[in-house]
């Protein structure tokens, strides 16, 4: 599988691989019409949420230079949009072009390339995520994934959502196999997936999409990882058909039913899953494989490309910026909440520091709570004990214990606790210092979150995990409210998992 984009403008023209033609044969499509982008969109030549909106941005640019005038522009535009009506990010993509251009073809097409390096690094970033929060949720070294249809390099700028997070894990050697499902109705996980995991030397299996539920039930699975299409405001996810009954199947075996998306497939103008448009196919693409009939002559065929899972069904839901629990009510924007009741102090405690306060969350119950839950939720029952960190930790890590219904452990700053007492020396920016936790407050069988409200460089909860290993305890995860992205943090604590509720890469 050659590497690059999966979508290049070229001198006038959009050039791609047609999907439809793979694995067998690798035809570069040339579009040079929206006519062509059209057909190609429709019939599934080029295909995947994320690949669509680049598609869409780049169409938009290939009528403004085409026609330069608005109207002709515009019309393009709502046919581009119209073409896949369930997948968002179509639209989206088109609208991201469409606001450049009273400023000429050019921009339109500086647009579409911005959007398509975007999304590279947008889906590095929900992959890595991902992957850290499947490790969480899975309690074996290696996992044993299933996937339905193909989120991998063909369906988004080059990188993939939900099949990115397989590469990431596999890059670690944390996979022992994938069950990629056929997918209907033109066998996408037969064709795309399964080719793009051969390529990649990644053990897999091809599984019949009628025995999914057998393979969950044979305790063959640890975890089910999916892409999305457009995912509404409370958290329903469409997806590609065939998606409802898999997750039906993983809540009845209680397997984790993970969802990786960029931001942009979250529709917030679409308040439930009932009011997602769903796409339905030619009765042909399954009466038919590749030109043979394999049912009676004239049969129509109920061919739905996509189905509706409701968020309660959904584990997560995993972005660029966050991890969404949408089956916790209030959650599904928590993110934001969290970001509009921080706020910046400036030169604190020190000149040249900006420390983030959290105090607007603390006063609003109803986000704070939701933090609580939405942490809590996160690890479910991976833990036995809440660890909190002096002293900020203190006040999240008791409403995540209430939430979670476990016991709190204080860790502090030493003389603090009586004893007998563990302590570990952790470095500070000017010196060390000293933590303590009481012998006794978790056994050696034991298994920990370690919650804090801010993670920035990992020095004090990097330490804290040393205090609770030490005594022969495990390290669940990390919980935190915020992520000061870049410091350095989430690789110091690496491998352990953390779940961080917002991610501020200011």
């Amino acid at each position: 599988m050659s590497a690059g984009p999966t979508l290049a403008w070229d001198d006038g023209a959009i050039v791609t691989v047609d999907q439809t033609a793979l694995p067998h044969r690798h035809n570069v499509l040339r579009i040079t019409t929206v006519d062509e982008l059209v057909d190609a969109i429709a019939r599934l030549a080029i295909r995947g949420a994320p690949a669509l909106g680049i598609a869409g941005a780049l169409g938009v640019a290939l009528s403004a230079y085409r026609h330069g005038a608005d109207e002709p522009v515009r019309r393009d535009a709502a046919r581009l949009a119209a073409a896949r009506p369930t997948a968002v990010n179509l639209a989206w993509g088109v609208d991201r072009a469409l606001s450049r251009l009273a400023e000429g073809a050019d921009a339109v097409l500086a647009e579409a390339t911005a959007l398509a390096a975007e999304d590279e690094r947008v889906n590095r970033a929900a992959s890595s995520r991902a992957a850290d929060l499947l490790q969480g949720l899975c309690r074996r070294p290696r996992l044993r994934i299933l996937t339905h249809c193909h989120t991998g390099r063909l369906a988004t700028g080059g990188v993939g959502t939900a099949l990115g997070a397989v590469h990431h894990l596999a890059g670690q050697g944390q996979v022992e196999m994938v069950f990629a499902t056929e997918t209907r109705p033109l066998l996408q996980g037969a064709r795309l997936t399964v080719w793009e995991l051969r390529d990649a030397a990644i053990p897999h299996r091809l599984l019949v999409d009628s025995a999914a539920a057998s393979a969950l039930a044979a305790g063959l699975v640890d975890c089910v990882v999916v892409g999305a299409d457009r995912i509404a405001a409370n958290g329903d996810v469409a997806n590609k058909i065939g998606t409802y009954p898999l997750a039906v199947a993983a809540a009845r075996h209680r397997v984790p039913f993970v969802v990786v998306a960029p931001e942009s497939t979250i529709d917030g103008a679409t308040p439930d899953g009932a009011a997602i448009s769903i796409e339905q196919r030619p009765s042909d693409e399954v009466t038919s494989v590749a030109g043979v009939d394999t049912t009676c002559a004239g049969t129509q065929a109920f061919n739905p490309a996509f189905d509706v899972t409701p968020g309660d069904l959904v584990t997560a839901i995993v972005t660029e910026d966050r991890v969404w629990y949408p089956a916790d009510p209030g959650t599904g924007d928590l993110a934001d909440r969290i970001d509009r009741l921080a706020t910046v102090v400036e030169d604190f405690p020190r000149p040249g520091v900006r420390f983030r306060d959290l105090a607007g969350v603390y006063a609003q119950p109803a986000t704070f709570g939701a933090a609580a839950h939405a942490l809590a939720a996160a690890y479910r029952d991976a833990f036995s004990h809440v660890v909190a960190v002096e002293a900020r930790g203190f006040t999240l890590g008791t409403a995540v214990a209430l939430a979670a219904g476990k016991p709190l452990v204080l860790v502090r700053k030493a003389g603090k606790l009586p004893g007998p007492l563990r302590s570990v020396k952790y470095d500070l920016e000017y010196g060390e210092d000293v933590l303590e936790m009481q012998e006794s407050a978790v056994p050696p069988d034991g298994r920990v979150l370690i919650v804090d409200d801010v993670l920035a460089t990992g020095g004090t909860l990097a330490a804290v995990a040393k205090l609770v290993t030490e005594g022969g305890a495990g390290v669940a995860g990390f919980g935190v409210l915020l992520e000061l992205a870049g410091l350095g943090g989430v690789r110091r604590l690496h491998p352990h998992r953390l779940v961080a509720l917002r991610t501020d890469r200011s």
